[in-house]
């Protein structure tokens, strides 16, 4: 009897070290296993961008802009010109991009963004301080330098020829600038950081964030019922967080809670409003990111955003629990395939890992491991609001 009751319980013991070993320790285990899977490659990267010179808006001039060489321009993606009248204003075309339209702008700004955050995740892996000061030779051309800088707004931003010459909807392309802050955010307790262009640079988003937050075009952007919305929220609260604005990042929390999750998850876990677009699997894998981002960013011990739920029973958990089936195998996506990039999505949804981190689930993170981590179609890099992770972690 002795022997079967010493029996039972090292079968009980076993089991319960099989379910333990199939979640993930979080934390600092996860950090090291993402570092193993993407050192190399972000080692190689970096090297690439100590090679690259700085390159931002005033490199580019588009003479359909309402706005001066230091103003971000960019134009509306779906508009298109109207063949039965060319002179007549664009006509929209929803989920199908124009590919003659401006986008210089925008695509100088993803490549800071990927300059930034290749040499800040090597520089976290390495702490080299060669890979901080190339990061900030690029971030004192677009924040500092009078002669080069951007200007800290995005008044001309997705403007539609012969309809308007900007829109609150553009500010979603500021998401870019994201990695930027998050890098900075990472290495600016280094004693080799420059604190007097850093304090200038955060300057540079507090007067964004000034304007993002009282604009009307901000305001309307915040209002935004979909994934616009989202990104307003994760912006904000990236930037603020960079420039210590406490009172914004718990603006954005509570508007997390309050506004986000309620009225754009359905009880079941899928965004009703991306799910009813033409590019339905590549939208609700883009608000799903940014969701799981947002609370990245500002779920604290006291006010963890990770384990919120609705009265509902809405929560981020539910959100990554509908996605993930379909990322893991899109086949099963109940829906009609996109209408463009169908074939370039899934990649390494950021949602994925920081959902293994928070939940300790292994299948999340091994679904994470096998995708692609380095995008090459500018569509999905831009549309994936994580690219360096290790900055996140």
């Amino acid at each position: 009897m002795r022997k079967l009751i010493m029996l039972l319980f090292i079968l009980i013991l076993s089991s319960k070290m099989i379910v333990r070993a199939q979640h993930v320790t979080p934390d600092t285990s996860v950090y090291h296993l993402t570092e193993s899977v993407l050192r190399q490659a972000v080692l190689q990267r970096a090297g690439r961008a100590l090679k690259e010179k700085p390159v931002t808006v005033t490199s580019y001039i588009c003479k359909r802009s309402a706005g001066g060489i230091h103003d971000f321009y960019s134009e509306g993606d779906y508009w298109w010109p109207n063949a039965a009248s060319p002179d007549s204003p664009y006509i929209k075309k929803d989920g199908l991009t124009n590919p003659d339209n401006f986008v210089k702008h925008r695509l100088a700004m993803v490549r800071l963004s990927r300059i930034v955050g290749s040499l800040a995740s090597a520089w976290r892996i390495t702490h080299n301080s060669v890979y901080l000061k190339k990061a900030m030779e690029h971030c004192r051309a677009w924040f500092v330098d009078t002669a080069t800088m951007m200007h800290p707004n995005l008044l001309y931003a997705q403007a539609i020829k012969g309809r308007v010459t900007g829109r609150g909807i553009g500010i979603i392309d500021a998401i870019q600038l994201m990695e930027v802050a998050e890098g900075l955010y990472v290495m600016e307790k280094s004693p080799d950081m420059d604190q007097v262009a850093l304090g200038k640079i955060k300057d540079w988003f507090s007067a964004y964030l000034d304007w993002v937050t009282t604009h009307p075009y901000g305001k309307d952007e915040m209002n935004a019922a979909n994934n616009h919305g989202t990104c307003w929220v994760m912006q904000v609260a990236c930037f603020a967080r960079f420039t210590g604005n406490e009172k914004l990042m718990d603006f954005c929390s509570s508007r997390y809670k309050t506004v986000l999750l309620p009225n754009q998850m359905a009880t079941g876990g899928s965004f009703p409003m991306e799910m009813a677009r033409t590019k339905p699997y590549g939208y609700s894998l883009f608000n799903l990111d940014a969701f799981a981002t947002i609370c990245q960013l500002l779920s604290t011990p006291q006010n963890n955003l990770w384990i919120y739920k609705t009265p509902d029973g809405k929560s981020i958990r539910k959100g990554i629990e509908f996605m993930y089936p379909f990322i893991k195998d899109k086949s099963k996506w109940p829906l009609k395939p996109d209408v463009m990039y169908w074939d370039q999505w899934p990649v390494a949804q950021p949602s994925l890992l920081f959902g293994a981190k928070e939940f300790g689930q292994r299948e999340w993170l091994d679904c994470w491991s096998h995708l692609e981590h380095f995008p090459t179609v500018e569509e999905v890099i831009r549309n994936l609001p994580v690219r360096n992770p290790l900055i996140w972690l």
